[in-house]
């Protein structure tokens, strides 16, 4: 089958736009009521915030929208801004009482680099910002010309740190802090109390059975309206971490992955499963046909329709927790392997690496619970279009993808009906639902 490479019809997509602030053994106990009510509230001003951001059109002269790039970015800088999560102004400390951040964006195609990561920062604001525009400057870096290379710039490269990172920020014109700026009282208090916990021969320096000790990171995961999807990720990292320790966040196809890929037919949707009515078999055929079918006993006729379908899916996943175990599993992209190459379902494929039981908790062994290892969640986007031999499209579709095996993890997002959702614990009994009548309320309370 020959695929047109300009299809006749342009998808219809709605954008969409889910977050997560930090996954770990938050359980109701370590969080007190008011602090409870300070992640709900927040979770639901940075969506809320970002959702009209990215249903802004860019200027008053064009209808355009932000890209997924630009709306997964704005996200993080909010929750980078937020001294409740662990990025930014909120970052934890390592073991030496110093803030090193890390950050890293990828999108499912539109730049050549299609990811860039920063780690070791310790002067850049927003680090989510700085990998941004490492992004967008990279069909210069990559496709410029070979002489004259305006140095210092991130040339071919996905991941740089430190220093030369740094200077890059300060190129771009990004906003540059004295180290100071990233100090919070309460995570100063985490750093001193698990080194003397540690000290005392009591657990960890890093993790506590008995509280939240941040191990993860913030994200956001966006679908803009031409199908693109990105993932933006931005961490402090582990809670009394090693200076110079490397996390997840910043490694590709760890903690974060966005691909886009093609399929013939619609094998994870409805129209590839459509089909005419049923026919019960007879007793004799049973046994007839038993070696042709998976299951024998129902045969279904093939859709009569079109069949020559063509499935465009797209998939980006940010992932949250203990990220040594995410590098050990290359989580997010097996997650990704798993429902390219697999032809599983986004949803069924996060499951089977974060959820219960999952990859990541299974690579603890049997030091499950016992330091957080394995400990984790992810959230992502799957959008799908598919087109007929024609090239017009025939049904488009996007699902809000999460998951996750611990005590909790801070997310957010909008349901089809645009109903706005924030969930903490796996359990449903602390969803938070805002209806759309409701959000000129919750938009004035948040300013």
């Amino acid at each position: 089958m020959e695929h047109k490479s300009q299809p006749a019809s342009p998808p219809n997509i709605k954008p969409r736009v889910i977050i997560h602030g930090g996954a770990g053994n938050i359980t109701p106990a370590s969080l007190p009521p008011v602090l409870y009510q300070q992640y709900r509230y927040s979770l639901l001003t940075i969506l809320n915030k970002t959702d009209a951001y990215m249903r802004t059109p860019l200027s008053t002269l064009s209808p355009t929208l932000p890209s997924a790039l630009s709306t997964a970015c704005y996200a993080v800088t909010l929750l980078e801004d937020n001294p409740l999560f662990n990025s930014g102004h909120g970052a934890v400390f390592t073991r030496d009482g110093l803030n090193e951040l890390e950050a890293s964006v990828m999108v499912s195609r539109g730049f050549a680099k299609r990811t860039v990561a920063v780690t070791g920062l310790r002067r850049v604001r927003n680090p989510i910002l700085l990998a941004q525009r490492m992004l967008e400057h990279g069909d210069q870096d990559i496709l410029g010309p070979r002489s004259g290379l305006d140095i210092p710039s991130a040339q071919g490269h996905t991941l740089l740190h430190g220093p030369t990172a740094e200077e890059l920020a300060v190129r771009y014109g990004l906003d540059m802090v004295e180290p100071g700026y990233f100090f919070t009282q309460k995570r100063w208090d985490d750093h001193v109390r698990g080194l003397e916990r540690e000290r005392a021969g009591r657990g960890a320096a890093g993790w506590a059975a008995d509280e939240y000790l941040p191990q993860g990171t913030c994200g956001a995961v966006a679908l803009d309206a031409e199908g693109v999807v990105c993932c933006a990720t931005s961490t402090g990292g582990l809670t009394n971490k090693l200076t110079g320790r490397i996390g997840d966040t910043p490694c590709v196809g760890t903690g974060f992955w966005a691909e886009e890929w093609m399929e013939r037919g619609d094998p994870t949707g409805v129209l590839g499963q459509r089909q005419g009515p049923a026919v019960l078999l007879s007793d004799g055929l049973r046994g007839l046909m038993a070696d042709c079918l998976p299951s024998p006993l129902l045969y279904m006729p093939m859709w009569t329709g079109k069949e020559d379908l063509t499935t465009t899916r797209s998939i980006a996943l940010s992932g949250t927790g203990n990220g040594d175990s995410f590098l050990r599993t290359a989580a997010c992209r097996t997650v990704g392997a798993r429902a390219r190459f697999g032809v599983e379902s986004a949803d069924v494929a996060l499951n089977r690496v974060a959820g219960p039981g999952g990859e990541l908790q299974r690579s603890a062994g049997d030091r499950w619970g016992q330091v957080g290892e394995g400990e984790g969640g992810m959230i992502g986007i799957e959008c799908v279009v598919v087109r007929d031999e024609e090239g017009e499209v025939v049904d488009t579709r996007s699902n809000i993808l999460q998951g996750l095996n611990c005590g909790g993890m801070f997310r957010a997002w909008f349901d089809e009906d645009g109903v706005a959702w924030v969930r903490i614990w796996r359990e449903c009994d602390d969803d938070l639902q805002v209806h759309p009548h409701e959000k000129k309320h919750l938009e004035f309370s948040a300013r």
